[in-house]
């Protein structure tokens, strides 16, 4: 991809699609000059899990701390930057208006460009970061609370997907089992930590297939089997072992994710793959992904767990991308909560 401009390109990032407020600054669409997350857990732990309007009192609270915070430990001003980029969907359509308004005011009011950024986009682009020598094309593996998708990122923006859910998404599925066995909000982490005192061959609990469909996800069975167990346990008093419990299911839905996104990547004949999204900081996935890439001679890429869950950094890099290719945004862009991947 040629750039032709010799000025560093600094892009002020925005997001605020569920429950962190953050920004970012970003030059030249590898390097993070801050990358400032306000989390919002502590406010929705109590209601075990997001409840949509707090989120966006909440992003309304901190938006304009977040980035002028951003802009200080980047130690530059509005006037060196040369876009604003921010996420317009997918995401809680109240959080989300919430970044885009205050993204238009600044590009407004500055007169700089502005980018809307899709947010999964910006879960794939945040394997850039810290991966200087990952350049598309790739099989990327997302999965987050609310999309499981396999996808070829066949150029900087560009997405094939070939795999993706039918019901619940991964993360879904961790949070709903978190719940019934008590663990809480947020369920990915709470699951994660206890599955590593449990015996994840102590249960066989089911693999979700697709008929025809071989790169396609299901979690529903998974799901309903675990609350099954749990109900059969209550019922007959038996005590049930919690990591245990946690380790085979987490075990269940791990080998899902890696055999699929191995297949494809065999299949369709590449040999880098990438994670992306918030489950993509589970330490079993991780580990998992990594052993079977290294037998089937396939380069893993994952992004540090920070830059797993929702940041602006992976937005700024993605608005990077975007605004060397000359995509800009009016200023009729708005907030769009079941944006499809690949959609403008």
């Amino acid at each position: 991809m040629n750039v032709t401009e010799t000025k560093d390109i600094l892009i002020l990032a925005i997001e605020s699609s569920c429950d962190e407020t953050a920004a970012s600054v970003v030059k030249n669409g590898r390097t993070i000059l801050s990358n400032v997350i306000s989390s919002q857990i502590d406010t929705h732990t109590a209601y075990g899990g997001v409840v949509p309007e707090i989120a966006s009192r909440e992003h309304i609270k901190a938006i304009n701390y977040v980035i002028e915070r951003a802009l200080t430990e980047a130690a530059v001003t509005l006037a060196d930057i040369t876009a604003i980029g921010v996420t317009y969907g997918p995401g809680l359509v109240g959080a989300l208006l919430v970044g885009v308004a205050e993204a238009k005011a600044i590009a407004y009011a500055a007169q700089k460009p502005l980018i809307g950024v899709h947010h999964i986009e910006g879960h794939v682009s945040a394997n850039f970061i810290e991966n200087k020598d990952l350049e598309p094309p790739f099989v990327c593996l997302i999965v987050s609370g609310g999309h499981t998708h396999l996808v070829i990122v066949k150029d900087y923006g560009e997405f094939e997907i070939i795999g993706r859910t039918r019901d619940d998404a991964a993360g879904e599925a961790f949070d709903k089992v978190a719940r019934a066995v008590g663990l809480g909000y947020p369920g990915g982490p709470k699951v994660d930590r206890a599955a590593k005192e449990g015996n994840p061959h102590a249960i066989e609990f089911p693999r979700g297939k697709v008929a025809d469909s071989p790169y396609d996800f299901s979690f529903s069975g998974l799901k309903s089997a675990v609350l099954n167990y749990i109900n059969h346990a209550k019922m007959t008093g038996e005590e049930i072992c919690v990591p245990d419990l946690a380790a085979s299911f987490q075990n269940s839905v791990v080998d899902s994710l890696v055999s699929r996104a191995i297949l494809a990547a065999k299949e369709y004949g590449y040999q880098k793959l990438a994670i992306a999204g918030g489950v993509a900081s589970n330490t079993a996935l991780r580990a998992v992904m990594e052993e079977a890439c290294k037998k089937n001679g396939i380069s893993f890429y994952h992004p540090s767990p920070v830059f797993c869950t929702d940041n602006a950094a992976m937005i700024g890099v993605a608005a990077y991308y975007e605004y060397i290719r000359g995509k800009r945004s009016g200023w009729d862009l708005n907030a769009v909560p079941n944006l499809k991947l690949g959609e403008r």
